[in-house]
């Protein structure tokens, strides 16, 4: 029973650090991701596809790697914020537009570019992850 009890939590705690991480990536645009979908718009899908494989490759191997639900929380803390920073240097190192622009005009290039950027990005500070 009390490896039910936690599976159950285990999956609750993930949900919700997935769903956090997705808000917090939402502040970050100056656009409301969900209306932009809503009018079709694949450069802002590819993006927010993007950060959510991107988070949830960050919360398995802290889920893989952790017994604890605050050391899976800590390191999933650890990844996102690594992220985040991914975000910001890759609007650094490309002056000649910017990003969230890029994405709201539907610019599929920019957005497949940042998604792998997200997703790369998971891949390595997921091995960093103990």
């Amino acid at each position: 029973m009390t490896v039910v009890v936690n599976l159950i939590v285990s999956v609750l705690v993930i949900i919700v650090l997935q769903l956090l991480g997705m808000l917090i990536f939402s502040w970050m645009t100056p656009f409301k991701d969900m209306e932009e979908l809503k009018k079709g718009n694949v450069a802002v899908g590819l993006a927010l596809g993007g950060k959510f494989l991107a988070t949830a490759i960050v919360l398995g191997v802290a889920a893989f790697t952790n017994t604890s639900i605050w050391f899976l929380a800590m390191w999933f803390a650890v990844g996102y914020v690594c992220l985040v920073v991914a975000y910001w240097i890759f609007e650094l190192v490309t002056p000649g537009f910017n990003i969230a622009d890029s994405l709201q005009k539907g610019n599929v290039a920019v957005a497949t570019l940042l998604c792998l950027v997200f997703i790369g990005t998971a891949f390595a500070v997921s091995s960093l992850i103990v």
